[in-house]
């Protein structure tokens, strides 16, 4: 996903990574988190030594091998705002793909397109079935998330069990999303 990047989106993933590995240290349930498709002679490893102190050291697997070919196919879950099926549960059993694709100029459906290539289901955080828009003066809403951000709502959600609290917590204010029934 990467070659659809540039040096800044590149940069921003790294933080995102560095805030998604902080999360998952704090977590109460700790996820496994394997970085698949991680050249490290890539610009975004590079990124990562550079922006991450002790990147190196993280307590995560990182491989070149991509995650189609690493897990079976039935077991992944390509987690993806352009999925028409909400996530309903996270299960232990199951392989949950957070894209990683920084993309400025929002290009429409990358990684849902990824994930039918490889014939690969696919889900969507429950923002619509939880959340509904709130007016603002922008008239913006966005259910395009970093996937620290996905991270610390799927991780919310695990440990609580609650998706109103977990998406509460995960999705700001500035994406123009409020809780369902919430005076905000």
């Amino acid at each position: 996903m990467t070659h659809h990047m540039s040096k800044k989106e590149l940069s921003r993933l790294a933080g995102q990574i560095r805030r998604l590995y902080g999360s998952n240290k704090k977590a109460d349930r700790p996820f496994w988190i394997c970085l698949t498709g991680f050249a490290t002679d890539s610009p975004l490893y590079e990124e990562c030594l550079r922006i991450n102190d002790g990147f190196s050291s993280y307590l995560l697997d990182v491989t070149e091998e991509d995650c189609f070919s690493l897990f079976p196919l039935e077991t992944l879950v390509y987690l993806t705002p352009d999925s028409e099926h909400a996530l309903e549960d996270v299960d232990l059993n199951k392989v949950y793909i957070l894209g990683g694709l920084v993309d400025e100029s929002i290009q429409k459906k990358v990684t849902f397109q990824k994930a039918r290539e490889h014939s690969v289901k696919t889900a969507r955080l429950p923002i619509q079935e939880y959340m509904v828009r709130r007016k603002n003066g922008k008239n913006y809403h966005s259910e395009i998330l970093a996937i620290n951000q996905v991270f610390d709502i799927l991780s919310t959600y695990f440990e609580t069990r609650n998706w109103p609290e977990a998406l509460k917590k995960g999705v700001s204010s500035r994406k123009g999303y409020v809780l369902q029934n919430s005076v905000e």
